[in-house]
């Protein structure tokens, strides 16, 4: 993953779309800084979990969980229509609420086996949903989604603003 000194991905460029999307060259546009993208995941109180069902079709669910350092931490059922689906595929894309200041990743879900993250999980669900992720019940699993890729853009300013990073290989 390129990364400044601050262990912060920097910018891959600009997304690869057809030339009708009218975007600026980089050096004519500015580029989002990550710190823009991750302050949108970490305030984010929704987040769209887009999986595969095992027939092709694409499935949406809304989702709250928390962003730490690069990885989105949410639960869900392991019954549940995208808990099957991620069991069978793995492969997810994750979008915010917001379709003005627009956040988009595709990565890759896994089971969270690192209990050690589980006090810092709770104390973050804590302040945001006045719950512990630990105490919400049922047969949930806790799923981590760690960005491969990431699209964001202003859509007030779409065509200098439209930005990707490449974190890892898909």
């Amino acid at each position: 993953m390129p990364t400044q000194t601050d262990g912060m991905p920097v910018p891959s460029g600009r997304p690869h779309m057809p030339a009708g999307y009218g975007l600026t060259p980089v050096e004519a546009g500015k580029l989002l800084p990550w710190s823009w993208a991750a302050e949108r995941l970490a305030a984010s109180r929704n987040y769209w979990i887009c999986t595969t069902r095992p027939d092709g079709r694409p499935h949406a669910s809304p989702v709250w969980g928390v962003w730490l350092p690069n990885a989105l931490y949410f639960g869900t059922d392991p019954l549940s229509t995208k808990g099957k689906n991620l069991a069978a595929n793995p492969a997810v894309t994750v979008h915010l609420e917001s379709g003005d200041e627009v956040v988009i990743f595709e990565g890759v879900i896994e089971t969270l086996a690192d209990t050690s993250l589980w006090p810092q999980l709770d104390a973050a669900y804590m302040a945001k949903y006045n719950l512990k992720l630990s105490e919400a019940g049922g047969e949930a699993s806790i799923l981590v989604a760690r960005p491969q890729f990431v699209l964001a853009w202003l859509e007030s300013d779409f065509p200098n603003t439209a930005t990707r990073w490449v974190l890892a290989k898909k």
